[in-house]
């Protein structure tokens, strides 16, 4: 495969490309798919309908946020589907803050609260959000403090963290078939080394699974000039984070071979997560912010996409217009 292959594979972790692969009517299947492999057995469904359908055509006047996915099973429970690229710091609010508005939202449609049907968030995470559990999938509910009842049983989150399930699989990926156990293991797979899955020998109750599709559908994606912008840019925030990843493990590792011990790797990650972080984070949305600007996007969306003020942007605007 050559260099101009390589650089025409769509990164599916983008979230243009993550809405467009699960979030479109003709590709509902991959998202069913994709729900009950996350869900328990009480919350499979057997069809979707989509909330937030992906219009091509809509895409340039739309904002930002329909990059999540909504949609309603066939009993009536609710689902809020987002990938997230970067760690925000409150992530945990804004999981609860969707959860509630999607919640929310169903007392326009019944107005009676006995006719409010569960809501399940599924974050999609592409950092390490819970350094508490070692598992890459967690679920969340409300329950008693000393008993543990689970008594508001309307809410339910999951985590997905993606980084957590690349380190499992090691750095040897010549076998990555057999490290997949189940569906959600293959999506997640799909998800971050999809390259490696066509000529993969999985196992045969897997056949199911229409990741083969999803993969085509990756294959021959398009973008218009709009989406194409957006998606370069979501990606360079992308390779921002991970790059500045990579920097704080290495100064960690630099700091903890020279001190010889590891509370000296401990203080080393302490410290260069402080500072790379902040330092990573302020570069990406400057940059983000910049190439947004040339789309024409809205101030506001361009201050939710990046974090920034909207004083720094206006001021990022002026020196571009004086650039010119």
């Amino acid at each position: 495969m050559g260099k101009t292959d390589v650089e025409l594979q769509v990164n599916p972790r983008v979230d243009i490309a993550f809405k467009k692969v699960f979030g479109t009517e003709e590709n509902k299947d991959l998202l069913l798919s994709l729900i009950n492999s996350i869900v328990g057995e009480e919350d499979q469904v057997k069809s979707v309908k989509l909330l937030n359908p992906y219009i091509q055509k809509d895409f340039k006047k739309a904002k930002l946020s329909i990059l999540d996915i909504k949609a309603e099973g066939h009993t009536g429970k609710k689902f809020n589907i987002e990938i997230q690229l970067s760690d925000e710091g409150d992530y945990d609010k804004r999981a609860l803050y969707y959860w509630a508005k999607l919640y929310s939202e169903q007392l326009e449609e019944s107005k009676e609260y006995l006719e409010l049907n569960k809501v399940i968030g599924i974050h999609i995470l592409n950092f390490i959000s819970i350094p508490q559990s070692k598992k890459y999938h967690n679920v969340f509910h409300i329950t008693e403090k000393e008993t543990g009842v689970k008594y508001f049983g309307d809410l339910e989150l999951h985590t997905i963290e993606l980084k957590k399930f690349t380190d499992s699989l090691g750095k040897q990926f010549k076998e990555i078939g057999s490290k997949i156990r189940n569906a959600l293991d293959l999506w997640s797979t799909f998800l971050t080394k999809h390259n490696l899955l066509k000529n993969s020998k999985l196992p045969s109750y897997l056949d199911a699974v229409p990741v083969k599709k999803a993969m085509k559908v990756l294959s021959v994606m398009n973008f218009s000039k709009e989406e194409r912008e957006i998606y370069e840019n979501h990606l360079k925030w992308l390779r921002i984070e991970i790059s500045t990843l990579k920097n704080i493990e290495g100064k960690a590792l630099r700091k903890g071979h020279k001190n010889g011990h590891k509370e000296g790797l401990k203080e080393g990650l302490k410290e260069g997560e402080k500072k790379g972080l902040k330092e990573g984070e302020k570069k990406r949305s400057i940059e983000i912010a910049l190439n947004l600007l040339k789309t024409s996007l809205p101030i506001e969306e361009i201050v939710k996409a990046t974090g920034l003020s909207e004083t720094k942007i206006k001021k990022l605007q002026a020196k571009g217009l004086q650039a010119k």
